[in-house]
């Protein structure tokens, strides 16, 4: 069984780094093909997709995040690690890490999200 699970500070202030841990059990961050994504949901809001870093270790962003993103990771801890760069209180949210499964069958692929952190709510206020 695959778990996920965040940490990390509940409030930043603004203008500094949030910066996430996803800690990973039952299975390896560079085994093919999972795809290991960080996820967030602001107050009243759906869910916005931040970027994922492939088991091979290739990292994609959101456009409208990317230049304050980055996603790296250990894997002699089988951790994958968010940066958000010069917060604001718009970057309050619940940020969840999941992994997004490739899954293969006759007529092609898809994608699928299989396993889910809790979840850890983000305060940016000063």
């Amino acid at each position: 069984q695959v778990q996920l699970q965040e940490s990390g500070p509940g409030l930043v202030k603004p203008s500094q780094t949030l910066s996430l841990t996803c800690t990973v059990s039952g299975g390896s961050i560079t085994t093919n093909y999972y795809y290991w994504s960080w996820i967030r949901q602001p107050p009243g809001k759906g869910l916005e997709w931040i970027g994922y870093q492939t088991y091979s270790g290739s990292t994609y962003y959101s456009p409208s995040l990317k230049s304050r993103t980055s996603i790296s990771r250990d894997t002699s801890k089988n951790q994958f690690t968010l940066q958000l760069s010069s917060v604001t209180p718009e970057d309050t949210a619940v940020y969840y890490c999941a992994r997004l499964a490739r899954i293969d069958v006759e007529s092609g692929s898809y994608y699928v999200y299989d396993y889910w952190g809790q979840g850890t709510q983000v305060t940016v206020s000063s």
